[in-house]
């Protein structure tokens, strides 16, 4: 077994448990949210509702379920039985000692029902991948290509497992386990189809009637998936930001993938050799470095209010992250080298909008802040 590698989220959550009697952590399959939560919590009761027995219990009889448990209780993968909900909020209502860790990997059905059942109740985590300010430094210190091939998940960082091979059954059992339970999903290999496209388009403007065209499916359907993916923590759509200039601006979303490891296999990429040429590489650091900037919030507990800039003529701007009431400007290149051209359209993005309190270049070179970073530093 890998030794345990302390996540930056865990002071926000032993903070959170002092004020909330329910915690609850979403993010993807395997991303660590039950590592991190028996690691803080290592004397509660943990069970898990992916064990079918366990599941069947808790569903055929909820309330025996919850006594058999005690006070201080982990249930891992609770969006498989939501109607717990309700009940852990009546019992954490009637008696204060009560304290329950809940975990899922399925975001909307779950914080919807959290937020209908647990209002007031619960302190809401996201847990991603490893940060590279979480990774053991040996492996922060790769090339850049091998950090972006490898991607931060836990099996691959912790595990030691080879990267390729864990993706491929990361993704094979993605659409046979998970696609199947939320959407009872049945063209697989259509979808499989949208899921290879839309990894082509990484970082590019979503555009569902282009897609549906390409997939043979309609555009809604289209837009369902993305929706699908972005629930199970796959992609995930990045809206444009808007001011009082929204006339002249794009409209639709630009897509990410939430971990660069399965960008690539999705890719088809098989080492990180191929990515040193790979044409897409420019926009799998782009997305590399997005994720980076996700993880700088989640990890200490807020929401990442992160969004693009793009003009009909093209100027464009990668990143917008609204910091309080201001804005932090980023452009993110690949290269290792500086160059004054990078701060052009940030420089013009001033001009028009108020309250950017920042502007920086994420690279693979020298951080010189808040002008550039490298990317291992965010």
């Amino acid at each position: 077994m890998s030794e345990y590698i302390p996540r930056i989220l865990s002071s926000k959550i032993k903070e959170a448990a002092k004020y909330f009697p329910v915690i609850v952590v979403t993010g993807p399959r395997q991303s660590g949210k039950t590592s991190l939560c028996r690691h803080l919590y290592p004397d509660y009761k943990y069970v898990n509702l992916e064990n079918i027995t366990v599941r069947a219990n808790a569903s055929e009889d909820p309330t025996l379920f919850l006594d058999s448990l005690g006070e201080n209780v982990i249930i891992d993968e609770v969006q498989h039985v939501p109607e717990l909900l309700s009940m852990i909020q009546v019992r954490v209502d009637e008696n204060k000692q009560l304290r329950y860790v809940l975990t899922g990997s399925s975001n909307f059905s779950l914080l919807k029902t959290v937020t209908q059942s647990l209002a007031g109740r619960a302190a809401l985590f996201t847990l991603l991948p490893f940060s590279f300010r979480e990774m053991p430094k040996e492996q922060v210190e790769k090339p850049i290509s091998e950090l972006m091939w490898r991607g931060e998940y836990p099996g691959v960082v912790a595990d030691g497992f080879p990267p390729y091979d864990f993706y491929q059954n990361y993704y094979n059992t993605y659409v046979e386990r998970d696609l199947r339970d939320l959407l009872k999903l049945r063209n697989i290999l259509s979808f499989d189809k949208f899921v290879r496209l839309l990894a082509i388009r990484v970082g590019s403007e979503f555009n569902a009637s282009a897609l549906a065209r390409e997939v043979g499916v309609s555009s809604n359907t289209i837009s369902e998936w993305l929706s699908l993916l972005a629930t199970s923590y796959i992609a995930y759509p990045l809206q444009p930001y808007f001011s009082n200039l929204s006339k002249r601006l794009t409209k639709m979303p630009k897509v990410y993938f939430y971990d660069t490891g399965l960008l690539c296999y999705l890719l088809g990429i098989e080492d990180y050799e191929q990515l040193e040429s790979h044409p897409l590489r420019g926009s799998i650091f782009e997305n590399l470095a997005m994720g980076e900037l996700l993880k700088s919030r989640y990890n200490i507990g807020r929401e990442p209010k992160l969004y693009f800039y793009r003009e009909q003529s093209g100027m464009e701007v990668d990143a917008v992250m609204m910091e309080g009431t201001s804005l932090h400007l980023y452009e993110m290149k690949a290269g290792k080298t500086l160059r004054p051209d990078f701060l052009e359209n940030m420089n013009t993005l001033k001009n028009k909008v108020e309250d950017i309190s920042a502007s920086t270049v994420i690279y693979d070179g020298e951080s010189f802040p808040p002008t550039s970073i490298n990317i291992r530093d965010i």
